[in-house]
């Protein structure tokens, strides 16, 4: 081959090269800017509404800032349902003047929520149910992000109650499983839909690693120190008014996690 056909053979192979490296590496970029883009929002949200403003109270409505609950004064002692069975909690056995928020479901995801337990470091519990979130779990994410805790409420809420061992266990492990796969963790806290259980369910709640199915406290008004509260929909406004609720008795709130 002569010293042209070299040249141009040679000239062919490196814009080939190029090309081709070109392609392998344009994905990169695109992928990094998506990176830092997101990056820099959540700095920008950050910036905006820092968590611990001592004014961040004002934008929210409340009358004072919301003070934060100490450590447990103690671990209180849980009776189990039996040898190896969970505890079915409705309400923490405590002199701590605290109560706990616990919000089911994950069917509302409202950006506003995030700023709110963000800048308020509210200890919140979130207890997930996998067909109810459906693509929703970066909503999530971003609220572990800004300290609220992840729990199990089932992969498709239905009533636990009478259903055979094999249904239970692949409704709460099955969850269990979803929530290690999304966010690394699987989390000791259940709670069945509806509130409803048998002994099956408790067995089952055993096996799937859960250390206390948590309930909730009914009907109480006011607010008593322990108590286990609902927060419905929509849960901004519901979680603004609460608070006030807890500013006006003199309590505050608490991480359940902390006592379960």
């Amino acid at each position: 081959m002569t010293a042209r056909p070299l040249a141009a053979a040679a000239l062919a192979a490196a814009l080939l090269a190029a090309t081709l490296t070109g392609c392998a590496q344009s994905v990169d970029p695109i992928e990094r800017l998506g990176r830092k883009a997101a990056h820099a929002a959540r700095q920008a949200a950050r910036t905006h509404s820092p968590a611990g403003d001592p004014h961040a109270y004002r934008r929210w409505g409340l009358p004072s800032p919301l003070r934060p609950a100490p450590p447990p004064s103690q671990r209180p002692r849980l009776r189990t349902a039996g040898p190896g069975l969970p505890p079915v909690v409705d309400h923490i056995p405590t002199h701590d003047k605290v109560v706990f928020l616990t919000y089911d479901d994950g069917a509302e995801r409202d950006p506003r929520f995030v700023d709110l337990v963000r800048e308020l470091r509210l200890p919140v519990s979130m207890f997930l149910t996998d067909s109810v979130v459906g693509p929703g779990y970066a909503h999530f994410a971003r609220l572990r992000e800004v300290g609220a805790n992840v729990q199990n409420h089932t992969l498709d809420h239905q009533s636990l109650r009478g259903l055979p061992y094999a249904g239970q266990r692949a409704e709460i492990c099955g969850q269990q499983d979803k929530l290690r796969e999304r966010f690394g963790l699987r989390p000791r806290l259940f709670r069945p839909p509806y509130g409803t259980y048998d002994p099956t369910t408790l067995r089952a709640a055993a096996d799937c690693g859960v250390s206390a199915v948590v309930l909730w406290t009914e009907g109480e008004k006011p607010l008593r120190a322990g108590d286990i509260v609902p927060v419905e929909l929509p849960l901004v406004e519901r979680t603004v008014s609460l608070l006030r609720q807890v500013q006006e008795q003199g309590l505050r709130v608490g991480r359940l996690e902390d006592y379960l």
